[in-house]
């Protein structure tokens, strides 16, 4: 059977709405007779796009009907720049039912009975290839409309799926999600399970849960070339989930989340995500308030993978300064890179123009967007509101049951030696030194040096002893030296993330949350620029401290 694909454009749908019926005006029938009168122009098209008929009932499209049935080999129904009714596109869908070589229905301001529409493919056994309803705002019951034609066979060799702007909603993602995973099922256990290869689902509100529930859908899948999901009120809960699902599609080329709101949570775990895909080419996080944070972890992944990337759009999400040219530096070595935008963040004068200069001493001024819209370093009253708010949605993730796992940044094990507990719970010179000669080994031990907080709260306790008496300097300096040689032993985006942590509870950079701060003593800038100068730590990290 012949695949085939089916796209309706429109911005109403008869699975949601209801439409008056009336007789087609004289002029309106004259004007489809002149338009039939040209529809045959090859490779199987019917045509009468753009000629401003108003067909709303069973004797307006009588005509056309006929043409429809008496096409043999019929491929493409142009029906755009119309206006189709529901009476009408049952009787249009009634003669589809025998068309079972469909490749192109197009239509804006379709009026899409899918109840009807769908029926009519199943009983013509089509194979879609391509599904666009895009700009239908036919609701969660608009969804429900198509669930039976996604979930059947006509459905199980779909490659594109479009639905932008369809006001879907939770509910309607939901039922999309259920039906996809259930098309999948089907189509699997006839051997040819369904892959679908792009999904568009744009200004459709699915927030944290539609978000959720189709991220399930696409880690079974495993076969997403292209992800276009922007501005659906989306935020870190839902982006994680969706950042689980990528690790699975590894042919990923196209991930547009443009306008939902990572913050620090979504950003790591969309960056940790991206380390398993090889064949990125498209990143567009703009308007996602990735932040400082998430700009340095999602560097330390440029550096170390995304060998395909050509587009990275970091636009509108508040990073400041030391974290844009860590970018920058992340780039360079990107052959295919062709668009690097940070416009619209938190750079300030000076700070666009040590980026300007960056990309120009890299050659790479050319494909540095436009800084034109840059916000200009945030005042310390912004920085107070965004920890309110950032205090605020602690609060809320406690009342849901979710931990904060912020709270206890040093998290010992439960057979940790008494002398150890003391020692970080109040840190001093004298108990440094009762530890003995096995204190690296004891510290090593009990400090998770996976989590980028939990090393950076032990470097500062440790660091903070730092003297000129010979025997406690030595002593924190051989500590912290096997602390971070363990530590920089992992990725780049676990040591990029120490850093920027350890900066963050310096007050050196810009963070958000209730990340604890410290008051800055010379030991701990003295032990840092010790450890910069050891064999461990990463030269190409030294970007992040001069920032």
């Amino acid at each position: 059977m012949e695949m085939c694909t089916l796209r309706a454009n429109s911005s109403h749908c008869s699975c949601f709405h209801t439409t008056r019926q009336t007789t087609m005006a004289s002029d309106d029938i004259a004007l489809l007779a002149e338009a039939l009168s040209k529809t045959h122009v090859g490779y199987g098209e019917l045509s009468y796009k753009g000629q401003g008929l108003k067909l709303d009932n069973t004797e307006s499209v009588k005509e056309l009907v006929r043409e429809i049935e008496e096409y043999q080999g019929l491929r493409a129904l142009r029906l755009e720049g119309n206006t189709v009714g529901v009476e009408a596109a049952q009787a249009i869908a009634k003669a589809l039912e025998c068309k079972d070589q469909l490749q192109v229905l197009g239509g804006e301001r379709l009026e899409i009975n899918c109840l009807s529409l769908g029926s009519a493919l199943m009983t013509a056994g089509a194979r879609l290839r391509e599904l666009d309803l895009s700009d239908n705002a036919f609701g969660p019951d608009g969804v429900k409309g198509i669930e039976t034609l996604l979930k059947s066979s006509v459905c199980h060799s779909l490659q594109e799926l479009r639905l932008n702007n369809c006001g879907m909603g939770i509910g309607g993602g939901k039922i999309l999600a259920a039906a996809l995973t259930e098309c999948h099922e089907q189509s699997s256990v006839l051997g040819a399970p369904l892959k679908l290869k792009v999904f568009q689902a744009g200004r459709n509100r699915l927030e944290n849960e539609g978000a959720t529930a189709l991220a399930l859908a696409f880690q079974l899948m495993g076969s997403l070339e292209e992800v276009h999901m922007p501005q659906n009120g989306i935020n870190h809960a839902g982006v994680t989930a969706l950042a689980t699902a990528m690790q699975h599609n590894p042919h990923l080329r196209i991930l547009n989340l443009n306008d939902n709101t990572f913050t620090k949570r979504g950003a790591l775990a969309m960056a940790q995500a991206l380390r398993h895909l090889r064949t990125v080419q498209v990143i567009n996080f703009g308007d996602c308030l990735v932040r400082s944070e998430g700009a340095i972890a999602l560097s330390a992944v440029l550096r170390e993978g995304l060998p395909t990337l050509k587009e990275l759009n970091l636009s509108f999400g508040e990073i400041t300064e030391a974290a844009a040219l860590v970018l920058a530096q992340a780039v360079q070595d990107k052959p295919h890179m062709e668009k690097l935008d940070l416009n619209g963040n938190c750079l300030g004068e000076e700070g666009c123009e040590a980026l300007k200069e960056t990309m120009d001493n890299m050659d790479r001024a050319d494909i540095l967007a436009s800084l034109s819209d840059d916000e200009g370093e945030p005042d310390e009253e912004e920085e107070e509101e965004e920890e309110v708010e950032d205090e605020d949605n602690g609060k809320e993730m406690k009342e849901n049951g979710v931990k904060d796992e912020k709270e206890s940044p040093v998290k010992l094990e439960p057979t940790c030696h008494p002398e150890i507990l003391s020692f970080l719970s109040s840190p001093t010179a004298e108990t440094l030194l009762k530890l003995g000669d096995n204190r690296t080994g004891l510290i090593q031990q009990h400090v998770d040096v996976s989590d980028p907080d939990k090393v950076a709260d032990a470097f500062l306790r440790i660091s903070s002893l730092y003297s000129d008496d010979h025997e406690v300097k030595k002593a924190v300096l051989e500590t912290i030296d096997i602390l971070l040689k363990k530590a920089f032993s992992g990725s780049s985006l676990q040591t990029y993330s120490f850093l920027s942590t350890l900066l963050v509870m310096l007050g050196l950079l810009k963070g958000e949350g209730k990340a604890k701060k410290v008051q800055v003593l010379p030991g701990h800038l003295l032990v840092l620029e010790h450890a910069v100068q050891q064999d461990y730590f990463p030269q190409d990290h030294a970007t992040l401290l001069s920032g």
